[in-house]
């Protein structure tokens, strides 16, 4: 064939073999291609990504937690195309982005598929720590390290190890993820084929790995059970240190196991006698004893009768006389009392013990040496709306009421003379001991005025002595008698004009007439003016009448002459 003759591609020929050789050998930003290390220049290397284009990656790039840290000329490698020309003519390709954009899809697939990946902690961060899952960098929270604090993470980092992904977010290029739930889970298949091996009421071999306020947690070989501090003796236990060390090996009773949430409860006071066993027999009611405080509340004091049994003193069995008080005030812990058995009932497992019926009743003791109608002496410890408290013998208190204070005056009034710390004395009048009460009298020391008084009856004359003059009227008494009353204006004179209380004086002698004495009731009344209207009744009846035509002052002078004639 001639020169002439030889084929010539057209236009359309060559922009079809150009567009072909880029279907070949696709490049465009924003993609990951595979490229040819064709020179390794310092500390870069020179990458021919095709289509006769190259770029230079930095050999640190190459490096990474767990990867190779060289590359050689010839090597393949993925690389990300950012641009495909620069200024210099050359593309801008990262092999970290490359590494990033794979790792990104796996993990994702792995994600949404809730599996576990693959990293390596490789550096510490505010609040947690960085991780590579290969290529791409995820965030560790510090509490997603493991199940329990961790102080020193150093044995973790540089080593591969599964995670968990908790939270992906590819616009923000963010990734959360938890060592804690993988290690979680797998305690969980742990305890749930150990927990099956194990069956409530077996006795077991554990060591005590830790110790809280209210037990300790025991190890059974890969779990861990609750040994309570209430099943760990049958006596009090007031810290669970007092039975058991960490790191001391314990034989224990499984009580009970929780299969959904792997919880085991455990017990060493199973592993012995009830000492409940038979205790009414061993501890009969009235029974007095020795026992050792072990406990104090505001209620009362646990008393240890014997290893394994203790009984309540009730805060109102305590003392006889000391009401209202802390138990602390009264005994202390580890005291040796003596105690008396009130009460057992061996289902609720409840002693019910007395402190102060060791010692004799005070109430019963004051009874016996203080009958009713004896005298006795005391300090006023209060004074009431009601009456006097008296301070007695073995800290028991008598109380006077106001009706006793006085067989006259009111006892409102009364007790007005009195004020605490007085030494009074008083007559027992009733001693109840099973009410704790004490009845006490001031006035029936004196004597009973009514009582004394003798036979004065209505309508008698008798001669009083002004005690005292008031607006009102006159307070008098009763000569030869310790009977007093009030004589009220009105009933000081016949006539309106002389019924002026200031006509009298104290001291002054006159004669009333008894209008009224309930012995009773004890109640005396006294008129002055009932014994001048009936000494006019007499007198009119004895020397005249109104008809006779004697005036009223003769018939009255009659009647005092005869009344002087027959006193002489």
């Amino acid at each position: 064939m001639s020169a002439a003759t030889q084929y010539t591609p057209s236009r359309d020929d060559f922009a079809a073999l150009l567009e072909e050789s880029f279907l070949t050998n696709e490049i465009s930003e924003g993609s990951v291609v595979k490229g040819i290390v064709v020179a390794i220049e310092k500390d870069v290397a020179v990458i021919d990504i095709g289509a006769k284009t190259e770029g230079r990656v930095a050999l640190k790039e190459f490096a990474g937690p767990n990867r190779d840290q060289t590359v050689s000329v010839g090597d393949e490698v993925e690389v990300y195309v950012e641009r495909i020309e620069n200024a210099l003519g050359e593309a801008v390709i990262s092999r970290d982005k490359a590494r990033r954009e794979e790792s990104w899809v796996k993990l994702e697939k792995a994600f949404e598929a809730n599996e576990r990946v693959n990293g390596t902690i490789f550096n510490q961060v505010k609040g947690g720590y960085t991780v590579d899952l290969d290529g791409a960098v995820a965030f560790l929270p510090r509490s997603q390290v493991d199940i329990r604090p961790v102080r020193d993470v150093t044995p973790l980092m540089g080593v591969s190890q599964p995670f968990q992904i908790l939270k992906m977010d590819r616009r923000r290029g963010n990734i959360v993820v938890s060592r804690r739930t993988v290690l979680e889970e797998s305690r969980a298949e742990q305890r749930s084929e150990l927990v099956a091996n194990l069956e409530e009421g077996q006795v077991i071999d554990g060591v005590v790995k830790n110790i809280t306020e209210y037990g300790a947690f025991v190890d059974l070989g890969g779990i861990d059970g609750l040994l309570h501090v209430t099943d760990m003796a049958w006596r009090r236990v007031n810290h669970p240190s007092e039975v058991v060390n960490i790191g001391q090996t314990v034989k224990v009773k499984i009580i009970k196991i929780n299969h959904e949430t792997h919880r085991i409860s455990l017990g060493i006071k199973q592993l012995l006698a009830d000492p409940w066993e038979g205790i009414a027999a061993r501890y009969p009611v009235g029974a007095k004893l020795k026992g050792r405080v072990t406990n104090i509340t505001d209620y009362g004091a646990f008393v240890e009768l014997e290893p394994g049994i203790e009984g309540l003193i009730h805060v109102s069995e305590m003392s006889w006389t000391k009401k209202n008080v802390h138990p602390g005030k009264i005994i202390s812990t580890s005291q040796e009392v003596e105690v008396v058995i009130l009460e057992v009932d061996q289902v609720k497992r409840r002693i019910s013990l007395g402190l102060k019926q060791t010692l004799q009743n005070p109430w019963e003791a004051f009874a016996e040496l203080h009958p009713v109608g004896s005298e006795v002496e005391g300090e006023v410890k209060n004074k009431t709306e009601f009456g006097l408290f008296i301070g007695l013998e073995n800290d028991v208190d008598g109380m006077v009421h106001l009706s006793d204070l006085d067989w006259n005056r009111p006892g409102e009034q009364v007790i007005d003379d009195f004020k605490k710390g007085d030494m009074v004395r008083a007559q027992v009048l009733d001693v109840d001991v099973e009410k704790e009460r004490i009845s006490l009298g001031i006035k029936q020391l004196g004597g009973d005025p009514f009582a004394e008084a003798g036979e004065i009856k209505k309508g008698q004359i008798v001669t009083c002595e002004v005690l005292e003059v008031k607006d009102g009227g006159i307070e008098v008494k009763i000569v030869d008698t310790d009977l007093s009353t009030f004589i009220k204006r009105n009933e000081l004179a016949r006539d309106r004009g002389d019924q002026r209380p200031e006509r009298f004086a104290a001291g002054e002698k006159l004669d009333a007439r008894v209008t009224q004495f309930d012995r009773k009731a004890r109640r005396v009344t006294l008129s002055i003016k009932a014994l001048q209207v009936a000494e006019e009744k007499e007198a009119i009846a004895q020397f005249g009448s109104s008809d006779s035509g004697a005036s009223l002052g003769d018939i009255l002078g009659a009647a005092l002459n005869k009344a002087k004639t027959d006193k002489k």
